[in-house]
């Protein structure tokens, strides 16, 4: 699995306290259980929910592709809100 990103955003996330982790971090997401729907048509863009050093994240992302193939462009991310949340839970019991 690979990913992109912009590394000046990640920072500025990273920084943001209501965030306290950058795309680097949230890479992690995808290695655990984690629930996905579709974000937006176009882009098309989707959600994942999951879990990021003990705390619940959203990330939104894309597929994308290269010379080397497909990869995952993360977008945005933040800490899961509680409707977010009780979705997770439901969903991964």
């Amino acid at each position: 699995m690979r990913f992109k990103f912009d590394k000046g955003k990640s920072e500025r996330l990273r920084n943001d306290p209501r965030r306290t982790i950058g795309f680097e971090e949230a890479q992690e997401l995808f290695y655990n259980t984690f629930l996905e729907d579709q974000h937006a048509d176009y882009p098309n863009q989707w959600r994942a929910i999951g879990w990021v050093k003990n705390q619940l994240y959203t990330v939104v992302y894309e597929e994308r592709e290269d010379e080397k193939g497909e990869y995952y462009h993360l977008v945005t991310l933040w800490k899961a809100t509680q409707k977010e949340r009780g979705y997770y839970e439901e969903y991964t019991k």
